[in-house]
């Protein structure tokens, strides 16, 4: 028995690039109106969804669904058209590099692999 495998870009109708530009550190959360929003939500979006209850990177979200960075870029994109996420932009330090907070999430996330 052969199990069918979907390209990872079928999921986005072909489409490369999101509409909105993601961050690979930029911290994703689901909000209530993706629990209330069943009519606009996919497979994908209904797993994105329950794995952003707690904030996860957009690259942790790529790695922890085992799909390409593009592919999750335009599906939260997506989502976050449709105001299903929130997405928090990392702040930089005032010399214009990435915060401490960035960069000791990086240090922890190192640690754990």
């Amino acid at each position: 028995m052969s199990t069918l495998r979907v390209r990872p870009y079928t999921r986005t109708g072909g489409r490369t690039r999101s509409t909105t530009a993601l961050a690979i550190e930029a911290i994703v959360t689901t909000n209530d109106r993706a629990d209330r929003d069943a009519l606009t939500s996919t497979a994908e979006h209904r797993a994105i969804g329950d794995l952003c209850r707690l904030p996860h990177s957009v690259a942790e979200v790529a790695a922890r669904l085992s799909l390409p960075l593009g592919v999750v870029r335009v599906l939260l994109s997506d989502m976050s058209d449709l105001a299903l996420i929130n997405v928090h932009e990392g702040e930089d330090s005032p010399d214009g590099g990435p915060s401490l907070a960035l960069m000791e999430r990086v240090l922890l996330g190192l640690r754990r692999i």
